[in-house]
């Protein structure tokens, strides 16, 4: 029996998140001795990014009625095409929207946020994330088949490459299935969710017209931009890049918070970074109690310093 698992891709191009999907899948694999096979959409990257993470059979859905994306068109698209007792997908926030969706037509059990091997297949128990990553426990799928999302950053990409095949598969999907209402492109060149370094601002950057030094900061790290919920709120920038309790859940390896005085609401959505640094100006401020590293000062100073003496490492 197969390991099924989503491979998620963005333009055609599969994001790290499915390629954690995989390797999480081939673990699961590993364990009960059975194959992987991923399932992509539309995808135009090469299979042998997928057969490298340890997928022996890429099924490739090429459908023009899923060129844009619809929660309940991808969950019926899976629907169609997984046959076994056990589906990953990665905890992006489009997969994350198809998931129990696709739990609801399989009439499977639904996992989110896992961040480990199942312990057992038989029933299938597994540790995941819970109280906004503050907590773990271990949730147990009583149905006969269950839906796992991974949590994204946290069990990696392994490479485990194998010999795979790949095959083209026919869905049947109504069109008014695939209408979308609205759609927000996020303004970032990075994928937010996925980024490994993270930097973001909060009010305390006193205007949107002063952002140009945090997107400086994040291009010479590589990195995203985010943002606290006020900012969004008052439009100083998209939605797309709020991050929190009532935005996107990250975790990235550096997040660097400036000008944030990190409300539990915000901490809620990040704590799961694996590094934090605060700059703020601000000695008591709440976040300075949560950070690997903190700074008190004037960001103003101290970003645009920061910037050039990474410029100057990096040669």
């Amino acid at each position: 029996m197969a390991i099924f698992v989503y491979a998620e891709n963005t333009n055609g191009k599969y994001k790290k998140a499915a390629l954690e999907a995989v390797s999480y899948a081939k673990s699961i694999a590993d364990k009960t001795g059975d194959t992987v096979t991923a399932i992509t959409i539309n995808a135009t990257d090469s299979s042998d990014l997928l057969y490298t993470q340890g997928a022996n059979l890429v099924m490739k859905i090429d459908n023009d009625l899923l060129k844009s994306f619809s929660a309940k068109a991808y969950a019926e698209a899976l629907s169609q095409t997984t046959n076994g007792n056990i589906i990953v997908l990665p905890h992006s926030t489009m997969a994350a929207s198809i998931a129990p969706m696709l739990a609801i037509q399989k009439n499977y059990s639904l996992v989110t946020n896992a961040i480990e091997t199942p312990e057992s297949t038989s029933p299938f128990q597994v540790k995941r994330k819970v109280f906004s990553g503050k907590g773990y426990m271990l949730a147990k799928a009583d149905a006969q088949g269950v839906v796992v999302t991974v949590a994204q950053n946290s069990f990696g990409v392994k490479s485990n490459a194998v010999a795979g095949t790949e095959e083209n598969a026919t869905v049947n999907i109504s069109s008014n299935d695939t209408q979308v209402l609205a759609h927000e492109e996020a303004s970032g060149k990075l994928d937010l969710k996925e980024a490994e370094i993270v930097v973001s601002a909060g009010r305390g950057m006193k205007g949107p017209e002063n952002w140009g030094m945090i997107e400086n900061l994040a291009q010479v790290l590589g990195a995203a931009t985010a943002c606290s919920k006020p900012v969004s709120d008052i439009g100083w920038r998209p939605h797309t890049e709020h991050v929190g309790q009532t935005g996107k859940a990250i975790s990235p390896n550096l997040y660097i918070a400036i000008g944030i005085s990190g409300a539990i609401q915000h901490l809620a959505g990040v704590n799961s970074s694996k590094t934090i640094v605060v700059i703020n100006n601000d000695p008591e401020a709440p976040f300075f109690k949560s950070a690997d590293y903190g700074i008190v000062g004037d960001a103003f100073q101290i970003v645009p310093a920061l910037t050039e003496k990474i410029k100057a490492l990096k040669g």
